[in-house]
């Protein structure tokens, strides 16, 4: 059997070592369009920052290694240029020279990946301006940043213009992964730093006012976070500096530009062949992870997947997802039925001390698909036991199902033990789990890594208490009309407080019960919902009508506002 294999990096790499680990006598041949067959491309806004100095350290595995080890006939600078399906054959364009050979297969796997977005705006070639997906992409843009020569005659090797001092200001135009990444790596170098973004938030996989919290960290480590504003084209100055201007006018100005708008799935192969592609623009595959033609495969971020959790087809350009399904194609091409699960999204970003984690759809996309099934808890646990130094708070949304418990999604920020929370939370999601399974979850328990009831099994636990009546819940949006109680200490009120609220902090509710009036729901307050739990259990068995505002006084402060 001779397999094709069409890109390499996650996807395709993955699929080659694994077949040969399945099947020995296999002929595999691995074209990679680009000078490397496998790195690590999630590491290069690092690499660019200088966190990893060495780019060596990007390659993951070497043409050479893939032939010594795996017996991989390897192609680097080879491009697949053409399908012809009833003959089973690939053409392969040598990029160096031009020359195109063809390539007899019978099995094909497409792993072409996906191509950073680069809209046709003005100005959008001027030297400075660069896009990050490549090892060459990031070695370019460590070049132009090292730039610190005075100006001189004569034309520069890839900019055709000389910079006149080494690059001070950048602008990040998306505020997405790779956008905060470079953010971050942008600081850390000494520039100062914009990020515009023209969606009203950034992280689009996080809902709104969980996304608050990331801007507010942005600023408060100096970044200027643009919103709802995008790019609608760039000049250039006298002294090779740029202006990166916005749909409302304004200009930023810059001597270093990143492209971080997003990606689109590679698919020009594809549609030359005649196969099928999704309504969201890749390949449209079924879970053995083949095509519309039984002989070819395809996996990685130029494909279609579908939501684990929703059931929707959707594109999700991750390395986890891509690996997995590289280790399905080849399964399937030996013989074995495996299966994709599909694709649930689990994420996780760094930004200066904090980490961004989610898994699972998001409210907004569960509202946008119509669903109504669900509900959701904000909890602000430490990452681990308070008394023990360095515990930092968590900020965490759980959604699940109201009918059954089952959880759905959640989204997990903070500066300590985020990727450990966020990991239960998906491998939950993957079991099907309910609420009460992360009640009943044994975790790891140590002061230093956690505390008795983890963040993980707390989610369950509010989220039970909710659906076992035992704490009925309201948020911020719901509480028009409603007499709103205030349990916290009343140095608290002085730092912060709710207007018409009225205050009886909690240790004198009970013997001040006759303040509260019978024939009106309460909606309780305090900082994070813990002690207003509390309070709304007094009333509940005291004869009131009362619910606990969800998050409390922390949830307000970073509720998303229309």
């Amino acid at each position: 059997m001779k397999v094709v294999i069409v890109g390499g990096v996650a996807g395709g790499a993955s699929c080659a070592a694994r077949l040969r680990r399945l099947d020995e006598k296999a002929e595999i041949v691995m074209v990679e369009r680009g000078p490397y067959v496998s790195y690590a491309n999630c590491g290069l806004p690092y690499h660019v920052g200088g966190v990893i100095p060495e780019e060596g350290k990007l390659l993951v595995a070497t043409e050479q290694m893939f032939r010594a080890i795996f017996g991989v006939d390897v192609r680097t600078n080879c491009e697949a240029v053409a399908i012809d399906r009833a003959k089973k054959t690939v053409d392969l364009k040598n990029v160096a020279t031009g020359e195109v050979t063809t390539e007899s297969y019978d099995k094909l796997v497409l792993s072409p990946g996906a191509a950073p977005i680069r809209p046709p705006l003005p100005g959008i070639d001027l030297p400075g301006i660069f896009s990050v997906r490549t090892v060459p992409d990031a070695r370019t843009i460590r070049e132009w940043l090292q730039k610190k020569e005075p100006p001189h005659s004569g034309m520069d090797s890839y900019t055709g213009q000389q910079v006149v001092t080494k690059p001070e200001r950048a602008v990040v135009v998306g505020g997405g992964f790779i956008g905060l990444e470079m953010v971050e790596n942008f600081v850390h170098l000494g520039l100062e730093v914009t990020l515009v973004e023209k969606l009203d938030q950034v992280m689009p996989p996080l809902d709104p006012e969980m996304a608050r919290l990331v801007e507010r960290y942005l600023e408060k480590h100096g970044v200027k976070v643009v919103l709802g504003d995008g790019v609608a084209g760039f000049t250039q100055e006298k002294d090779g500096s740029l202006n990166v201007l916005t749909g409302s006018g304004k200009a930023f100005p810059a001597d270093v530009v990143i492209l971080a708008i997003g990606v689109k799935p590679e698919t020009a192969l594809a549609k030359g062949a005649g196969l099928e592609l999704g309504a969201r623009g890749g390949i449209r595959v079924d879970e053995h992870m083949t095509t519309s033609d039984p002989d070819i495969l395809a996996v990685g971020d130029a494909i279609e997947v579908k939501d684990f959790v929703t059931g929707q087809w959707t594109l999700i350009p991750l390395a986890g997802p891509a690996n997995r399904q590289g280790r399905i194609a080849a399964d399937v091409i030996a013989g074995r039925d495996s299966r994709y699960r599909g694709t649930q999204g689990t994420s996780i970003c760094k930004i200066f001390e904090g980490v961004i984690g989610q898994t699972g759809p998001s409210e907004k996309l569960l509202r946008m698909l119509g669903d109504t099934d669900f509900e959701k808890v904000y909890l602000y646990p430490n990452s681990h036991a308070g008394y023990y130094p360095g515990a930092k708070m968590l900020a965490v949304k759980a959604l699940f199902r109201k009918s059954d418990g089952r959880l759905l999604g959640a989204q997990v920020l903070g500066e300590d033990g985020v990727a450990a929370r966020v990991n239960a939370f998906a491998m939950a999601i993957q079991m099907k789990a309910t609420v009460w399974d992360l009640e009943e979850a044994e975790l790891v328990y140590a002061p230093p890594f956690g505390s008795a009831k983890d963040p993980v099994n707390f989610a369950g636990m509010v989220a039970g208490n909710l659906l076992r009546g035992d704490m009925p819940l309201v948020h911020w949006d719901g509480t028009a009309g409603n007499l709103l109680l205030d349990v916290r200490n009343a140095p608290e009120l002085a730092v912060e407080s709710v207007p018409g609220a009225v205050h009886i902090p909690l240790p004198e509710l009970r013997a001040r019960l006759g303040e509260l009036p019978r024939d009106k729901e309460i909606h309780v307050i305090c900082r994070s919902a813990v002690r207003a739990y509390y309070a709304t259990r007094i009333l509940l068995q005291n004869g009131f009508t009362a619910k606990n505002i969800s998050g409390g006084m922390l949830t307000r402060s970073h509720r998303a506002t229309a």
